[in-house]
């Protein structure tokens, strides 16, 4: 396989995950809710499961806010990544494509702090769920539409 459907879908990822954080941040801005501690505290469970110290608690707060949104980076980039790798030699219709993309990410992610026991979805409320699933769905318009940009119809 060449290399170009996994950079440009890296790229797509990348665009799709600056979307999500847009979208989240609007929710923030608009709804008055405090930005959720999911990431830093997905870091700090990662850090611990693989021995990793981020030094001193003061210095590693600082650590896992910074390395929170960029583990989200890695999941998008690598979300889109996996998409590449699917959709390399087809063209999925936009909706489904960003329904299919948005969805896995975001299971993706929800499975992954469930594993982590940071947060159970089955006990999230309506607005919990839709705080979720509307940025993962700006996620995959975003990164499909890039998609499409990057590797027009042949």
């Amino acid at each position: 396989m060449r290399a170009a459907p996994l950079v440009d879908g890296a790229i797509a990822g990348a665009v799709g995950s600056a979307a999500l954080n847009v979208v989240s941040y609007l929710d923030i801005a608009v709804r008055a809710r405090p930005a959720s501690s999911i990431p830093e505290e997905t870091v700090r469970r990662l850090a611990g499961a693989a021995h990793v110290d981020l030094g001193p608690e003061d210095r590693a707060a600082t650590r896992r806010s910074g390395l929170g949104p960029v583990l989200g980076y890695a999941t998008g980039i690598a979300g889109g990544v996996a998409f590449g790798l699917l959709a390399a030699r087809r063209r999925i219709p936009l909706p489904l494509a960003a329904g299919l993309l948005g969805g896995g990410v975001m299971a993706a992610t929800d499975s992954s702090i469930t594993v982590l026991r940071i947060s159970d979805p089955r006990t999230w409320r309506a607005q919990d769920w839709l705080a979720d699933v509307i940025p993962h769905l700006a996620y995959g318009m975003a990164a499909v539409a890039t998609w499409n940009r990057l590797r027009p119809p042949s």
